[in-house]
């Protein structure tokens, strides 16, 4: 008989990306607000839950028939680690899936905000072609060839990112302390610096940090500060990395050439976040997104065929999870 498990991904999700789960689970689908999960749960087997959504309570794990929580991406923010361990339930990521889609994101955002592409297609579509096109061409504007990439963060993400900015003909420096992938870093003659070298030294800032006590507001008012006036930042790592409102205030003033922002510190971020209050030409020195920095078909299909494949390893095969987090 299939084993239990409470999915709080939409079953489209899966269907989409040919990633269903194995007939040896029987799987229950249901929204985040169903109020009737608890009860699921006290004897369902398996939970799988998307990376990005509210903290789940911490009550909802307790006395379940749980014996595996399984994330579909790499995030585990929204679990109480001391709710899980009290109940002794595993819980389970999918570390480096999205890599090279936020690659892809980093180098694209930082490419279109250095050009001013997207500013340009605001520009055309108000009908100034002639005077945007005059403006971009005695702006002397670099692309990303030979920039400087400044990496926050050396883990497999931003090691990946380190990777695609090299073969994009990108300089590298990187500021991580405790990486491990110094000596791969070392490969792509990417330096070890200082966060506040890095960020007076780089044309593009990218941030690929975890969100921690330690790392929260990492980039305030005074780190932004010593940026470059003509360098970009990419913020695709968690929310609350970034004073938002601090950035508002460089991409206001002009200190500061562009921002990529896809993630925030609050999902979906309200309606009075100061990003969304920019005026003039600083509107347009902005390309928000929603948290998609690494969604992609590919990157989904990997993701939830290799969760749905730790889910039947544990609960079928009764080994011990990969990628086990708590």
């Amino acid at each position: 008989m299939p084993i239990e498990v409470v999915c709080l991904r939409p079953k489209a999700d899966f269907a989409r990306v040919d990633a269903m789960p194995p007939p040896s689970l029987s799987v229950r689908y249901c929204g985040p607000a169903d109020a009737a999960v608890p009860s699921y749960l006290k004897t369902a087997r398996g939970m799988v839950i998307p990376a990005v959504g509210p903290k789940l309570p911490a009550g909802l794990f307790e006395n379940t028939a749980l014996k595996l929580v399984q994330v579909t991406g790499a995030g585990v923010d929204r679990i109480d680690p001391a709710a899980v361990k009290s109940s002794n339930i595993p819980v389970a990521n999918i570390p480096g899936g999205s890599n090279n889609a936020i690659a892809e994101y980093v180098m694209t955002s930082a490419s279109l905000l250095l050009r001013r592409l997207t500013w340009a297609d605001a520009e055309i579509k108000a009908g100034r072609y002639t005077e945007w096109r005059a403006r971009m061409v005695a702006a002397n504007l670099a692309g990303i060839e030979d920039a400087l990439v400044g990496i926050v963060g050396l883990g497999v993400i931003g090691l990946a990112v380190a990777r695609l900015a090299s073969r994009s003909g990108c300089r590298v420096c990187y500021y991580d302390p405790a990486s491990p992938n110094g000596a791969a870093a070392a490969e792509l003659q990417a330096n070890p610096v200082g966060l506040d070298e890095l960020l007076s030294a780089a044309d593009v800032v990218s941030l690929h940090v975890p969100l921690l006590p330690a790392t929260t507001g990492l980039i305030g008012a005074r780190e932004l500060a010593r940026m470059k006036s003509g360098a970009v930042l990419i913020q695709a790592s968690r929310g609350g990395i970034v004073d938002e409102a601090a950035l508002a205030a460089a991409l206001q003033a002009g200190t500061l050439a562009g921002a990529a922002v896809d993630v925030y510190a609050t999902e979906p971020p309200p309606a009075d976040n100061p990003l969304f209050a920019l005026q003039g030409e600083a509107r347009n020195r902005i390309l928000l997104t929603p948290h998609i920095g690494g969604v992609t078909r590919q990157a989904s299909t990997f993701l939830f065929r290799t969760a749905w494949q730790n889910v039947e390893r544990v609960l079928v095969g009764g080994l011990e999870p990969l990628y086990r987090v708590y």
